[in-house]
């Protein structure tokens, strides 16, 4: 889990799965041309590149290649953990009756 939050700390990383969230299955070229024409980041492919491998690595982006195209997915399974144990009410597990958590 810890991997995940590294890679979602950064706001780069962030936008970056925010765009695969509205448009899946992106090139890092049409990754690149969307972040500068939406978002004005002036990053170049290299820094793309080494943030979407760092959300690989965590699991977040999947990729498939198609010869010479890699195109990349965004992957909410590991998110799943994080929703499971801070977000999700438990019926009152470790909370007041009523499943609501922390003082009124």
């Amino acid at each position: 889990m810890g991997d995940v939050f590294k890679a979602l700390a950064d706001p780069t990383r962030r936008i970056i799965l925010d765009e695969l969230t509205d448009r899946n299955g992106q090139t890092l070229f049409e990754i690149c041309a969307r972040l500068t024409t939406k978002h004005r980041l002036g990053s170049s492919r290299q820094a793309i590149s080494q943030h979407l491998d760092v959300l690989e690595a965590a699991g977040l982006v999947e990729t498939r290649r198609e010869g010479r195209y890699k195109f990349h997915y965004i992957n909410p399974r590991p998110l799943e953990p994080i929703v499971e144990r801070w977000l999700r009410t438990s019926g009152g597990r470790d909370g007041d009756a009523d499943g609501q958590r922390g003082p009124a």
